[in-house]
């Protein structure tokens, strides 16, 4: 008798901050966290990116998610990592100010977001989840992404 695999209804998500604000990522989306590295700035590019870095031959678009969010750009420190997410079949670097934790929640667990019209970081969020009595935005990373000028500079 064989045993049909399970589908696990928890999630990893890796949390990280922006300027004081917890956020996190699932995990499966995520394919390394690396220090922060200076990015090579890109003509006419949207103000949220940063430009790109060389990742081990591949050129990496790297995205400041403060200001994708619509919060003020990050000013990188000595603690500022580069979380590489895919993206579909690309890679795209988020900047964040850092990374603190990967904790495992139900999905059930995950609340959807309140509906504030208009608020350019809506769009991005998945949900809000309760971790140690904080609240935490969700990311779908597949959200960053949408627009024409991103999907040309990770093309």
């Amino acid at each position: 008798m064989t045993q049909e695999p399970t589908v696990s209804s928890d999630a990893e998500l890796i949390t990280f901050y922006i300027q004081d604000q917890a956020f996190c990522v699932d995990i499966m989306t995520v394919r390394e966290i690396r220090g922060w590295t200076p990015a090579t700035a890109l003509p006419n590019a949207p103000r949220y990116m940063r430009g790109v870095i060389n990742l081990r031959g591949v050129v990496l678009p790297i995205m400041d998610l403060a200001a994708r969010l619509g919060l003020p750009p990050c000013e990188p420190k000595a603690r500022s990592v580069i979380i590489v997410v895919g993206v579909g079949s690309k890679l795209l670097g988020l900047l964040v100010d850092a990374v603190s934790d990967i904790v495992t929640v139900n999905r059930s667990q995950i609340q959807p977001a309140p509906d504030f019209s208009g608020d350019p970081m809506q769009s991005y969020v998945l949900g809000l989840v309760n971790v140690d009595e904080r609240l935490i935005a969700v990311i779908g990373t597949d959200r960053l992404t949408t627009g024409d000028d991103v999907e040309a500079l990770a093309a």
